[in-house]
């Protein structure tokens, strides 16, 4: 058994078996989902998975500090690169978080500590029977989008937070059911 959204592919039953909802501290792996997310922002998560590898493969495998020093010539062939979402705003909005991360860790900061240290360093381990139950955004998905918001991320409202920290496990909405939590 598997939470019921995964069923839909193969991609999507690997993510959902291996990856989502399982704790993460890994920055590149942070900076992907923080990606990733912010691409599928008015679109379907399968579209995005369909496309993860050839998300990879244009990103430089999420290198945060390449990313961070992209230049107006690779920011246009990723305009043009047809296996992403070619929306000049969510580009822009990677190449500009991937720079607010690399100065981060420039100050000696880790994002993913940054994140964590929202929850204690403890993962949120919700209890649901349906997934009608899951909600799109909490009080918690708020407060850290207008904290990412003030330090100038792009893509990052409180839905796309809300799942962007079950990606990284620091919320875990597998349900009761499931095999996978």
């Amino acid at each position: 058994m598997r939470c019921p959204w995964a069923d839909s592919s193969k991609e999507m039953q690997d993510y959902h078996d291996n990856e989502w909802g399982k704790v993460s501290h890994d920055e590149r792996y942070f900076f992907e989902m923080l990606t990733l997310e912010g691409a599928q922002a008015g679109l379907s998560w399968a579209t995005i998975i369909k496309r993860r590898k050839t998300y990879k493969i244009a990103y430089d495998n999420f290198d945060i500090k390449k990313i961070a020093n992209y230049d107006q010539a690779k920011r246009d062939a990723l305009l043009e690169d047809k296996g992403i979402i070619r929306n000049r705003l969510k580009v822009d909005a990677s190449i500009k978080n991937a720079k607010l991360i690399q100065d981060m860790h420039l100050r000696g900061e880790k994002f993913s500590d940054y994140i964590w240290n929202f929850v204690d360093n403890k993962p949120i381990i919700n209890h649901y029977s349906s997934q009608s139950e899951m909600p799109a955004q909490t009080e918690l998905s708020q407060k850290i989008s207008r904290d990412l918001k003030k330090r100038d991320f792009k893509f990052v409202g409180p839905t796309i937070v809300y799942s962007f920290l079950q990606a990284v496990g620091v919320i875990n909405d597998h349900l009761e059911s499931c095999d996978f939590k």
